[in-house]
């Protein structure tokens, strides 16, 4: 991959190679665009089989930050870092403390925090090196049901544009990915009266959703399954030409970042008339719990939530334009953020003394 090329293409200011003999740390740190403040994004560490494919996603993770933060009404920038390596066995003490070491490097442009394979605890390692880190147990903590709360949200505003209804009680549910997010989800959706089955590529978490009342389903067939969604909340690029003429739902809405493997999978759900609430719109919840943490007087559990809760309407906003535009809905989330972000960028030409 050419590294300067691809960041060109999609509009990155910044791409660190973090590398530390010691820990035995590789990371990759991309900070895509902050004219609206400060690049937030989570740490994600994954077994990466290349270099080339860490990097791959943390360019489109760091971009789709931007997007998400805008969309959200938040004033923050997007990025995001990964670390490669097996979160079950590879993960010390140095390595995030070296981690943390090139995150203060960035004075402040760049603000980690929990993602897919890190925890809290990790945060709180890495607090030990810079303050440019959040979501800590102390303050926010995990997100995860933030997250998870905000989709539900933007479940019940597809339904509604769908079914008329936003009440999601006998709604079959098919759900790839029980980890964290989905785990609560499976939670909120039960809870609402919905059916959920599930599947995971750990039988361990598989088994924890069963045990609240869902369904197991094999990995292979999740994308089979009648329903009225399809949440994807595992990992990105699942919705392609092999998935996507086999899903048998009216909505697709989930947790996972970077659903679509290429922007014309869009079009390839809308021409099956299936409904599709972007990635970074239902799944903003996260990101507005740990954005909280910088309001003055700090984090409050209530107004993160009263936030969250907004996703509902951000989805019907997305969807709106996306009809009165003639656009599909991902078109649609993206005009709504980029218009935040051009206005931003306007006003920042008029001169403010220091």
């Amino acid at each position: 991959m050419e590294v300067l090329e691809s960041m060109a293409k999609h509009g990155h200011e910044q791409v660190v190679f973090c590398y530390d003999k010691t820990s035995g740390l590789k990371a990759i740190i991309g900070i895509h665009d902050t004219t609206l403040g400060p690049a937030l994004g989570g740490l994600r560490m994954w077994p990466y089989k290349s270099e080339e494919e860490a990097l791959f996603d943390v360019l489109r993770l760091s971009r789709g930050m931007t997007y998400k933060s805008a969309a959200m009404g938040l004033n923050l920038g997007g990025g995001k870092a990964v670390i490669i390596g097996d979160p079950r066995k590879d993960k010390t003490e140095e390595m995030f403390r070296a981690f943390a070491r090139f995150v203060h490097s960035l004075g402040g442009r760049y603000i980690t925090a929990e993602d897919v394979g890190t925890t809290t605890d990790d945060m709180a390692i890495i607090r030990t090196e810079t303050p440019h880190v959040k979501g800590l147990s102390d303050t926010s903590g995990n997100p995860s049901p933030m997250t998870a709360f905000g989709v539900f949200r933007a479940m019940q505003a597809a339904a509604l544009k769908v079914y008329g209804t936003d009440n999601l009680a006998g709604r079959k549910v098919a759900m790839q990915g029980v980890g964290s997010v989905g785990y609560s989800l499976v939670e909120r959706l039960l809870e609402a009266g919905a059916k959920v089955c599930v599947t995971d590529i750990f039988p361990e978490k598989v088994e924890k959703a069963v045990q609240l009342g869902a369904v197991a389903v094999p990995p292979e067939e999740i994308f089979d399954q009648e329903c009225d969604i399809f949440a994807p909340c595992a990992l990105g690029a699942v919705l392609n030409d092999d998935t996507i003429p086999r899903l048998r739902a009216r909505i697709v809405c989930g947790a996972a970042n970077n659903q679509l493997l290429e922007p014309r999978h869009g079009k390839a759900l809308q021409d099956r008339g299936i409904l599709y609430v972007p990635d970074y719109i239902a799944n903003g919840g996260g990101v507005i719990n740990v954005a909280d943490e910088v309001n003055i007087g700090g984090y409050n559990r209530e107004r993160a939530l009263r936030k969250v809760s907004t996703i509902y309407d951000i989805t019907l906003k997305v969807l709106s334009t996306a009809e009165e535009k003639g656009v599909c809905t991902h078109e649609a989330a993206d005009m709504v953020a980029e218009d935040r972000i051009a206005k931003a960028l306007a006003q920042k030409g008029m001169y403010l003394p220091k």
